[in-house]
């Protein structure tokens, strides 16, 4: 193989890889926040607002 042809499946393999990336981080971002964390944060919002401790 001509160091042309590998250049071109480099950018090829690149592109899909950088294509299956955006495509899972994006589908992450989309996904709910599980039950469990969601009772965490509102557990320390509720600490923050109510029962800040002494300095």
């Amino acid at each position: 193989m001509t160091q042309e042809h590998n250049n071109g499946n480099n950018s090829s393999v690149q592109r899909q890889i950088d294509e299956n990336l955006r495509r899972v981080y994006k589908e992450k971002l989309e996904e709910e926040l599980p039950d469990r964390f969601q009772q965490l944060l509102a557990q320390l919002k509720a600490q923050d607002s109510g029962n800040e401790p002494d300095k």
